[in-house]
């Protein structure tokens, strides 16, 4: 890596928390910052998981279900004492919790996406801001989804829609109210790309057409696409950056 590149990319020392990180988008953002050179805390439910990870990345791995909301502070308390103050945090965790159509979502389901996609990054937030401000500096990376922008024709999301499209309207509120600490706030809205969970579809024969038709790029998005975005955010190559939904689809969005 040239200097230049290293001081814009490298992300040398500085702390990070990545939740979701136990599989998908969350684990590859996780393995893509730690090496970049951050100490990188991994967040999830899943215990075993996450452990292996933290071996594989030299990190820490913090297990904790974000859906519950009193426990959320804990996290930040913990990376603080372990790796020290956080300067990032990658709120990759999210799901949904209903297929049904818009007006037969149960409550309960809508309540518990409006609490993990939003409430929780909202929280977790308020938990790093203290460290980042103290700091002086700070990025703050908000994973939603191009269904917070455009409907998707035959996927029933209303509740999944409206928290994610709510992270775009958290983070214009955050970047205003923290800039003047050094603290940028930013959305990255993926697209379709493949993982563990979209891989048959990508791979069934309707579903593989469906993508190609609507997305203009003739490639297939992964993971990575979405952690170079992240990674570009989390560090000083996008140091006049805050405020901003970036939009990572392949072109889905710009039909």
């Amino acid at each position: 890596m040239t200097d230049t590149a290293a001081r814009l990319f490298g992300l040398q020392s500085r702390v990070a928390i990545v939740t979701g990180a136990s599989s998908g988008l969350g684990a590859a953002t996780a393995a893509t910052l730690a090496g970049l050179g951050a100490r990188v805390a991994v967040v999830a439910r899943r215990k075993e998981r996450l452990m292996e990870l933290a071996a594989r990345i030299d990190g820490l791995a913090v297990a904790c279900d974000l859906s519950n909301l009193d426990s959320v502070a804990t996290v930040v308390a913990e990376v603080a004492e372990t790796l020290g103050p956080p300067e990032i945090l990658v709120n990759a965790a999210g799901n949904r919790f209903s297929d049904e159509r818009a007006e037969s979502e149960r409550l309960e389901d809508i309540q518990a996406t409006i609490d993990l996609n939003l409430l929780a990054p909202f929280r977790l937030a308020q938990a790093a801001f203290p460290h980042m401000r103290d700091l002086g500096r700070g990025s703050i990376v908000n994973v939603s989804s191009i269904s917070g922008h455009v409907g998707v024709p035959g996927i029933p999301q209303a509740s999944y829609a409206a928290s994610k499209l709510g992270l775009s309207g958290l983070t214009a509120e955050l970047a205003v109210q923290w800039a003047r600490h050094g603290v940028r706030v930013n959305t990255v809205a993926p697209g379709f790309f493949r993982s563990e969970i979209t891989g048959d579809f990508y791979d069934s024969e309707r579903g593989g057409d469906w993508l190609r038709r609507n997305t203009p790029l003739p490639i297939e998005g992964t993971a990575d696409d979405i952690t170079g975005a992240i990674a570009w955010l989390a560090g000083d190559a996008a140091r006049y950056v805050t405020g901003q939904t970036i939009v990572v689809d392949g072109g889905w969005t710009a039909r």
